[in-house]
């Protein structure tokens, strides 16, 4: 077996690693709301959503997978420099997921992976081997390549704080005179929005590692066309529900307890808000940030209802975390591939 072959599997295996650690990572934008209005205990919350988690990869379609496998084109390049890349992409991507764990940032994995690629993509082969997709946007209103990550990246947060301002308004006006045993029923409902939110979730995210790994199976001559395998999709919805499981225990306490006093109402609305927008964003094909969309929900709940407490330095901190994904991820991916090339000697 040559070179090409043994490339592709270390480049799969890293990118189910990152899938894990994106569940990992993203564990605490679903389970962080029910945990924090005492819904449910930490192992009801794990159980429904790794369920759930794991149907939404197998039953959200390969929209977001299409968009992904194909903001970058890797074609004209040998097999073992487009996934020494791509391997080096995804290298860059699980690092920041870890720093920003670590210090239980709530980042972006969808940022990561990004500028992951990117990255490596511009120092490696050059920034016309990147889909950027702008002049088609302009010139005929298509989107598509990075202008599409990119237009669904920014708008989704924004969206998802209005959304949830509105929704939280209407409710809060709706149940004005109800007495305090609707705590009770809102508690249970959390049973089913929690699984509608991690279902979207796992539609959207697990996607990503989906066209990943059918761009490299297409490189690598393994397939003839852009269509990802049912393995494909069995992988890394298990991967992704395993790291849902795991936990990222860190960023509970940021989403669940550092942005607003989350009450019942509050974390039934924002479930509500989130997967809302991260199922219509699976179905369009448009790769969300999870944690952004969930984070600025809670804060537009939060603005809606007392703005004074609302942690805004916690906001502040998410968003510079937002604007250094992309560049951070991009420079770990590409000092992975310099590191790599002066090690191996790959082209």
């Amino acid at each position: 077996m040559d070179t090409a072959y043994w490339l592709a599997m270390a480049t799969i295996a890293i990118v189910v690693v990152f899938d894990y650690t994106n569940g990992f990572h993203d564990a605490a934008n679903i389970v962080a709301t029910p945990i924090a209005s005492r819904a449910m205990t930490p192992i009801q919350a794990v159980i429904i959503v790794g369920t759930f988690e794991f149907l939404g990869p197998l039953l959200g379609g390969t929209a977001v997978a299409n968009t992904i496998g194909k903001f970058i084109d890797l074609s004209d390049l040998q097999a073992s420099v487009s996934m020494t890349i791509i391997l080096c992409g995804c290298f860059g991507a699980i690092t920041w997921n870890l720093w920003t764990w670590y210090y239980g940032i709530p980042s972006s994995s969808s940022h990561a992976l990004v500028g992951g690629l990117a990255g490596p993509v511009i120092v490696a082969a050059g920034p016309q081997y990147v889909v950027w997709g702008a002049n088609e946007f302009l010139t005929t209103g298509h989107v598509t390549g990075v202008t599409k990550v990119i237009l669904a990246l920014i708008l989704s947060p924004i969206i998802g704080f209005w959304v949830g301002f509105v929704i939280h308004r209407l409710m809060s006006g709706l149940l004005r005179g109800a007495r305090p045993v609707a705590n009770k029923y809102l508690r249970l409902s959390q049973y089913v929005t929690s699984a509608g939110m991690a279902f979207s979730h796992g539609a959207n995210d697990a996607q990503k590692s989906m066209g990943i790994i059918t761009m490299v199976l297409l490189l690598g001559g393994f397939i003839d066309e852009f269509r990802v395998p049912f393995w494909v999709v069995l992988l890394c919805a298990s991967a992704i529900t395993l790291g849902v499981l795991s936990g990222g225990w860190r960023i509970v306490r940021t989403i669940g307890f550092a942005i607003y006093k989350i009450r019942p109402l509050h974390a039934v609305n924002g479930q509500v808000s989130a997967a809302g927008i991260i199922f219509t964003a699976a179905i369009a094909g448009a790769p969300v940030s999870t944690t952004h969309v969930t984070s600025s929900a809670l804060m537009g709940i939060g603005a809606s209802e007392r703005p004074k407490a609302v942690g805004w330095s916690k906001a502040r901190e998410i968003l510079m975390t937002w604007v250094l994904t992309i560049p951070g991820s991009a420079i770990v991916g590409i000092a992975t591939y310099l590191a790599v090339k002066l090690l191996f000697g790959v082209a």
